[in-house]
């Protein structure tokens, strides 16, 4: 099963970087599988010192910030203990994260990872369907360099819809904020 999420990893300047992750997990949760792009920060952080922390968030607003960008500002973050690594304070549960292997001959690599350390924060805030539409629409916004630019608008009107009815200020921001960034994505695919 796919958890989405976002990933933290210790930039070599000693700063965070905050990136959208989808990983594989096991149904206990104690083995993911991340697949960060071979081109990205994530991938290069993680291949460096080999550790993250993934967190369950239900804040739309960060997601769709780290999905085209650092969030700005950062969001609260507290130092993690068992990796070298910082955890977002409003998430909801978090997993301190070990690299412990490595494929990397494909362009969207495979880390196979143990957890070290992982807690619980608060409760998550439940269903929401324009929480999933802003979800599915921030990974739309990453992959404008592989689809068509009406590929990627036909899936974002019906996402529309779902903001449009069950969204609240946060959603209805993090979907303007993609849909801005998807109106002047370069799609090299046409």
């Amino acid at each position: 099963m796919i958890l989405e999420g976002v990933i933290t990893t210790i930039n070599q300047d000693g700063s965070p970087n905050i990136s959208p992750m989808g990983p594989i997990v096991d149904a206990n949760l104690s083995s993911f599988v991340l697949r960060p792009f071979a081109t990205s920060t994530t991938y290069q952080n993680l291949k460096h010192n080999g550790q993250g922390i993934f967190h369950v968030i239900d804040d739309v607003e960060l997601l769709a910030q780290a999905a085209i960008g650092q969030p700005c500002p950062l969001p609260e973050m507290l130092p993690c203990i068992a990796v070298d690594g910082m955890i977002i304070a409003s998430a909801c549960r978090w997993f301190g994260l070990q690299v412990t292997e490595i494929d990397d001959r494909q362009e969207r690599s495979l880390m196979k990872c143990r957890v070290v350390q992982q807690e619980t924060l608060r409760d998550f805030f439940g269903f929401n369907r324009a929480k999933h539409a802003v979800v599915e629409a921030a990974i739309l916004a990453t992959r404008t360099r592989f689809q068509k630019r009406e590929t990627v608008q036909r899936e974002m009107d019906r996402l529309r819809v779902l903001v449009e009815k069950t969204a609240g200020a946060a959603e209805q921001r993090a979907f303007g904020l993609l849909e801005e960034h998807i109106r002047q994505a370069d799609f090299p695919l046409g």
